[in-house]
């Protein structure tokens, strides 16, 4: 997808995302529950490559809707509390606007980079209000590839989040990424399974913090 050619994601993207988080478990016999953790299923889809497609399903408590949305969106702050971002920030590249994103990895291996695009909505479903934020990867000239650092080119996350009726959120992610390079697919798989759930705990943690800052 070329900057200034994506118009970004379609309506019914963003509908897809607000269907899967009024189920409990992704539809389609070939997921398999994969672990449940931290008060999360993380459900896995493996595809030709060996690798997994992942749909979470969860509730973070005390972490209201908007809240949540607001301190997923802000990358600045997550500067401070994503101990794996080296680099992130925004560019505006033909009209639109694009993510640079370099996580670190642990010696040996190499760092990875993400370019990608980004929107926010907040639809209404029936009276329900879900905040859905989807992103993907895309190709930007303005974004050279950095010695030592591998370019990931597939790379695609959605997150749907909506009120549990207290004061938390019910959240549902999909997430995919082929980080390249040699890294064994079981490794891969290990550590995204890992990672999700904590990562969408530490954002969670994140959220106290957030109010405390504003």
């Amino acid at each position: 997808m070329e900057c200034g050619a994506a118009g970004g994601f379609s309506e019914e993207q963003f509908r897809e995302a607000c269907a899967e988080i009024q189920q409990r478990a992704p539809a389609g016999a070939n997921w398999e529950l994969l672990v449940e953790t931290l008060g999360f299923s993380i459900y896995g889809l493996l595809d030709q490559t060996g690798l997994y497609e992942y749909k979470v399903f969860g509730v973070l408590d005390d972490c209201p809707p908007a809240l949540l949305a607001d301190v997923y969106m802000d990358l600045d702050y997550r500067k401070q509390w994503d101990q794996y971002v080296k680099e992130l920030y925004e560019k505006e590249c033909n009209g639109e606007t694009v993510v640079y994103w370099e996580v670190k990895y642990p010696f040996p291996m190499s760092n990875r980079d993400y370019i990608y695009i980004r929107q926010r909505q907040e639809l209404d479903m029936e009276g329900r209000k879900i905040h859905v934020v989807l992103a993907q990867s895309t190709s930007v000239p303005q974004f050279a590839e950095r010695p030592g650092v591998i370019r990931v080119n597939q790379y695609k996350q959605s997150l749907a989040i909506e009120s549990d009726g207290k004061k938390g959120s019910k959240v549902f992610m999909y997430y995919f990424d082929n980080p390249g390079g040699q890294i064994p697919s079981w490794l891969i798989n290990w550590v995204a399974k890992n990672g999700v759930p904590n990562f969408l705990k530490d954002m969670a943690k994140a959220c106290q913090n957030y109010l405390k800052k504003t």
